[in-house]
């Protein structure tokens, strides 16, 4: 799976953006890229942000590559996954799980797209990393 934070950025980069950063305030595709941070400056309205602004990423405290893996689990999972398991699994607290499944649950109903190519992406790195074992 995705193991760093700059890998999991990467690649929320390539779905949500195509490459081309766009600004979640006003829309603008002027950006410039801070260095030393996975965050852009918008030239228009000038405010910074991120690709976690305006997702089910957005201000969270736990990696994405955790993230990843719970969306994994638990779109692609035949039966159900409690919080415990999930938190056994991902390695974190119970809460933190039961947190993450509200956060992709209501995700579901609005962030559809984006938590679709998210998962069929893991799905198949998932798939390869089987077939590599």
């Amino acid at each position: 799976m995705l193991d760093t934070q700059e890998e999991c950025i990467a690649l929320l980069e390539k779905l949500r953006w195509d490459g081309q950063p766009r600004c979640p305030y006003c829309d603008s595709i002027r950006a410039a890229p801070f260095k030393l941070e996975q965050r852009y400056h918008c030239n228009d309205c000038f405010t910074s942000y991120s690709v976690t602004v305006n997702t089910l990423f957005h201000r969270t405290r736990v990696d994405l590559a955790k993230w990843f893996q719970a969306i994994h689990l638990l779109l692609n999972e035949v039966r159900k996954v409690s919080a415990r398991q999930l938190a056994q699994e991902i390695n974190v607290n119970k809460n933190t799980a039961s947190y993450m499944k509200v956060r992709i649950r209501q995700a579901k109903k609005t962030e559809d797209l984006l938590l679709n190519e998210l998962s069929k992406h893991l799905k198949a790195t998932y798939i390869k990393l089987n077939n590599l074992v």
